[in-house]
């Protein structure tokens, strides 16, 4: 798992960056005209916690019928999803779309779309449960003061601006502890199967040398929606790579489909094409009409650079402008329609991207000058060992780290030495290498592991420190000072590629973890006797 370590580098402080812009507060979003949504699932739940009490008449009404006297909308695996709940989470998002200038949808329009993120919430919290993961209140908290401090307001001028939008305050906690946990699902599950090849790595640092606007450097994900801030076409003094913010409206093709099930499918996509093409309003088309996750944040995906997108985004948008429509775009999820909501130069990224790549064979540095090409990249690196010992429903955080304890005792004492027992003990990937990490570099490491790691010398050995992934033991070898001038090319290279498939990965694993799980609609089963009465 170490050089999933590199994905550390993503793990608490970059997961909380990606929850601090799917949870920006609705007045912000709304002054943006919907651009701050983050992608995918993140912007879909993030806004959940929006009240609008001028919505009532939006509600989604109670389903009559004798099958319905229990309240119960659906049943995921074990778990209720009731009428109840259901209501109120449609008219909490009717009131996020009116107050976007988002058309509602019809009831039953809403009640769908509402009801499957409620039960892929479900699959997603009972898939996380399983894996041990959870999310403190500590990092919640952490979430909101780096909110605070992106709109550079105080955490109660932030409290203020949500209640002002109508979001209350446990239901803003709430949604940034679901985006949290969110992206620590992806991590666990998706991250470490992405492997970026070091002839990918050649081949796109070819293609920079040819084209060097488009290989710039991927930002944040956050950094462009902590508003307020300029938009991309607003910046002074524009420096950073292009940035393209993009929305789209998903046609879902399930798996094993028909082919007139497919041609009825590319019909609709094609009849949603022609409605974007003409001028109808695309957040309201995707509201109503998008299986995508952000459908009912008016298919908003994100800012990213244009190199960051996927592959069959980048074809399909890299000569449009601000305000156009991409054709229709097939791909394994579904037809795809793409609107340019923005486009634009930014301001260079901050020292640490929120997306590290996956784990490669050869260390990855990830110093991250702005032009590296400039001269040498002088950084100080780190050997570093460590043992991991990752959290599940049988291994809690507290017995975690009560069994490091004991084997840092037994190190300490001179009893063990740290390879055997990382050899022993150690959950992670590095364990036969005797938790061997290489050489790091500054940002390499999420904050926690690497402020733990600085503070030891050589030879020293940490308390247990708790990551995402579960908790370590550090022991730093030695330190040394390195030119890392070609390293950070890499890496940014690797960065690129890595985020043009980490999104589109995650959806495919969830749609299969939809799929496994155990669903029953009993809302949509009632709403088709209704049809077949009629």
């Amino acid at each position: 798992m170490m050089r999933r370590l590199h994905s550390l580098r993503r793990l608490s402080g970059n997961a909380l960056l990606l929850a601090v812009c799917a949870g920006l507060p609705a007045a912000y979003a709304a002054e943006q005209n919907g651009k701050g949504s983050n992608n995918g699932a993140k912007a879909a739940s993030a806004q959940n916690g929006a009240k609008a009490p001028s919505a009532q008449k939006n509600a989604a009404p109670a389903p009559q019928g004798e099958q319905f006297v229990d309240g119960i909308a659906a049943v995921v695996d074990k778990d209720v999803i009731t009428l109840r709940e259901l209501r109120d989470a449609s008219q909490r998002i009717a009131g996020e779309l009116k107050s976007r200038g988002i058309q509602v949808p019809d009831d039953q329009t809403l009640q769908h779309q509402v009801l499957q993120r409620l039960i892929m919430e479900r699959v997603q919290r009972h898939e996380a449960d399983r894996m041990g993961i959870r999310v403190e209140d500590a990092q919640v908290d952490q979430a909101i003061q780096t909110i605070a401090g992106r709109n550079k307001i105080s955490v109660d001028q932030l409290r203020q601006e949500l209640e002002k939008s109508g979001t209350t305050w446990d239901a803003y906690r709430k949604s940034l502890r679901d985006e949290i946990r969110t992206d620590r699902l992806r991590q666990r599950a998706v991250d470490s199967t992405i492997v970026i090849s070091d002839a990918e790595v050649d081949a796109f640092l070819k293609d920079q040398r040819r084209n060097p606007a488009f290989g710039a450097e991927p930002a944040p994900q956050p950094q462009p929606q902590a508003r307020p801030e300029p938009a991309p076409e607003q910046a002074a003094a524009p420096a950073g790579p292009m940035l393209y913010a993009l929305a789209q409206i998903l046609v879902r093709v399930p798996e094993g489909s028909s082919p007139e099930q497919l041609a009825a499918l590319r019909k609709k996509a094609e009849g949603l094409l022609a409605q974007a093409k003409r001028g109808d309003d695309f957040a309201s088309l995707a509201a109503a009409a998008s299986d995508g996750p952000e459908a009912l944040q008016g298919g908003v995906m994100g800012v990213r650079p244009l190199d960051g997108w996927p592959d069959l985004f980048v074809k399909a948008v890299g000569g449009l402008q601000k305000g156009q429509v991409s054709s229709l775009i097939q791909s394994g999820n579904g037809f795809h329609i793409i609107k340019v909501m923005d486009r634009g130069s930014a301001q260079p990224a901050p020292s640490r991207t929120a997306r590290a790549p996956a784990p490669a064979p050869a260390p990855q540095p990830a110093a991250r000058p702005q032009q590296a090409q400039q001269g040498p990249v002088e950084v100080v690196q780190t050997r570093a060992r460590h043992i991991l010992i990752k959290t599940s429903t049988v291994m809690s955080d507290d017995l975690a780290r009560q069994r490091l304890e004991q084997v840092r005792q037994r190190l300490v004492s001179g009893g063990a030495k740290f390879e055997d027992m990382a050899r022993q003990y150690s959950q992670d990937a590095t364990a036969p290498q005797g938790g061997e990490l290489g050489w790091l570099n500054p940002g390499e490491t999420v904050p926690p592991f690497e402020a733990a790691m600085n503070a030891l010398q050589p030879g020293e050995i940490s308390q247990p420190v708790q990551s995402p992934f579960g908790w370590h033991l550090i022991q730093v070898e030695e330190r040394r000072q390195h030119d890392a001038s070609d390293d950070v090319a890499r890496m940014k290279a690797r960065q690129v590629l890595f985020e043009r498939r980490a999104q589109p990965a995650f959806e495919d694993w969830l749609d299969q973890l939809r799929a496994q799980a155990y669903v029953d609609n009993r809302l949509e089963k009632q709403q088709k006797i209704q049809q077949n009465n009629r």
